[in-house]
Formats: C-alpha cells, structure tokens, sequence
C-alpha cells in the first residue's frame, strides 16, 4: 500500500491507498521540532487505530512545503516503513505544463492538487485551497498551469487580529445570521467568513474572465466547507485532493 504525505505549514495530511482506494486518513500537527523518531511512533500508532499494519506500506510519496521537515519524513520512511520515499520536487515527473516566471518557486502543493484537479475534473480549472493561506490556482484549457493567487488564511487573519488588538477575541469560524454583526463576535465572523466568501467569489470571477468560459472551480483545505456555503462559485469540494495528486504523481514515476 501506498502512504501519501503532505506536509503542509499547520497540518501534516497522510492518506493510505491500496491500489485507487483511499482507506484511511490521518491528521498530525506540523511541528519543525519533533524529530522523525517522534513523528513515526504518532504515524505508527495512528496507522494501527486505523487498522493498518505498517508493514503493509510498501511504497511512500510526499510533497512538503516545511523545507525542515522534508529530511524528517524522509528518514522516517526509511526506518519506519524500510522504504526510500519519492519527494515531489524539480526533475519529479508530474506531467503538468508550468508557465510561471521561475517553475521552481510554484509550491510542491499546488503542483500536486494541479494534477488531481485535471485527472478528476477535466481543464480548465480554478482550485481555491484553504490552508494557512488561501491559495488560488488556475489551469488553462490545454491544462497547463498559469499561476494563481496567494491571501493569508481566514485563521492566519483570525489570528492576527487577536493578537494585534487589545479588545478582540477569538472567535468560532462560522457564519453570522447576518452580515452586520451586533456584537463583536458576530461582527468578527461576518469579518472574516463573509469576507473571506466575498474574497473567493471576486477572484473567482476575474479568474474565470482569463481563463474563460467553462472553467470549473475545485475547492479543498479546512475551511472549504464553511466558505463553499457563503460563496456560491464552486463546482465540487475536495478533501483528497493533495493526496489523490500524490498517488498519481507516484503512479507516474513508478512506470518510468
């Protein structure tokens, strides 16, 4: 079986495959300190609660964007799983066309969702991935990758403003009843969800100006959910997506 890892800047997302099936998914913080000895026993025990044997992983695939972690991860997969991991980096086939300034600077991520986007939705595409930041990405009809957009995240700005303010407090993610808020909390909310709703459906809208018609719009990422019933642009809403990327990019050099 397959273990797919992305290592993003708050979550570690793992995703176990047998064959095409996603069997089962698992969710670790990302901590630049824990030491790949401290990752592996999580991993291992999060793996047996799931009912996977480690021993069954025959083959592992990531894409990281917490460069101190990628050596981590990689050690671990070693000791672990006894497997040397395919990491999705420059020279990696993917299969994606990038016209960007310099390929180099596009996220592992965003090259990863790029590719299950097309795979399972067709081109052309927006994904909209609501991480630590929220990031817009757009593939043209002949599927290559134009670039995208980059906003801090709804819980990075959620954070910020409690941090950076004397009398605001932190506050659930979820939509207000309405958009003008009558206390600070519900005022905070239609802040920062109904903004944010208004944020995606704006550069959605330009997105899909470039590109041009027919574009479908793939939303992934924590707060997909919540902003998919606030912002009516999306086509479908994808969890997997990252880690359904990862197992085709592996699909993909395995065969070479």
């Amino acid at each position: 079986m397959l273990l797919a890892v992305d290592i993003g800047n708050s979550m570690v997302n793992l995703g176990v495959f047998d064959e095409d099936n996603l069997v089962a998914n698992l969710r670790v913080s990302t901590d630049a300190r824990r030491s790949s000895d401290e990752y592996g026993l999580m991993i291992r025990d999060l793996l047996a609660l799931n009912g996977v044997d480690r021993a069954t992983i025959t083959d592992v695939c990531m894409c990281s964007v917490v460069p101190p972690l990628t050596g981590v991860f990689e050690e671990l997969s070693e000791t672990y799983f006894h497997v040397k991991s395919l990491s999705v980096t420059a020279g990696v086939r993917t299969g994606l066309q990038i016209s960007y300034d310099n390929p180099r600077d596009v996220g592992a991520d965003r090259i990863v969702d790029a590719v299950a986007a097309i795979n399972l939705y067709g081109q052309p595409i927006i994904i909209v991935d609501f991480g630590t930041a929220t990031v817009f990405d757009a593939i043209s009809k002949d599927g290559v990758y134009l670039g995208g957009a980059i906003a801090p995240g709804i819980n990075v700005a959620a954070e910020a403003l409690f941090l950076n303010t004397s009398q605001l407090r932190r506050v659930e993610l979820v939509a207000p009843k309405s958009a003008i808020g009558q206390n600070t909390s519900t005022a905070l909310q239609a802040g920062l969800v109904l903004g944010y709703a208004g944020l995606v459906t704006g550069l959605v809208e330009r997105f899909k100006c470039e590109l041009g018609p027919g574009s479908k719009v793939i939303g992934t990422g924590g707060l997909a959910n919540i902003i998919s019933q606030e912002a009516d642009v999306f086509d479908a809403i994808n969890q997997d997506l990252t880690l359904i990327g990862l197992r085709l990019i592996y699909n993909m050099n395995k065969l070479t």
